[in-house]
C-alpha cells in the first residue's frame, strides 16, 4: 500500500493555515487544527498544481508582514 502522501492514484486536498502556508493532505485523513480546505477533493497532481500557482512567497504571513512594514 502506498504512503498515503505519495499516492498518485489517491484523492488529496491542498489546505491552508493562518501563515499562508500550504499542506498537500489525504482526502480520507482528518483536516488537522488550524487548517483549511482550499481545493480539492482532487487528484494528487491537480493539488500540487494549485499550491505551484498559489504559494508565491514561501515566508510565513507573520514574517512577510513585518518584512514589508
Amino acid at each position: 500500500m502506498p504512503h498515503p502522501f505519495e499516492n498518485e492514484d489517491g484523492t488529496y486536498l491542498v489546505l491552508l493555515n493562518d501563515e499562508h502556508q500550504y499542506s498537500l493532505w489525504p482526502g480520507s485523513a482528518p483536516v488537522p487544527g488550524g487548517w483549511r480546505i482550499v481545493a480539492g477533493p482532487a487528484t494528487r497532481a491537480a493539488c500540487l498544481a494549485h499550491v505551484e500557482r498559489h504559494w508565491i512567497d514561501m515566508r510565513p504571513k507573520s514574517l512577510a508582514d513585518t518584512a514589508a512594514g
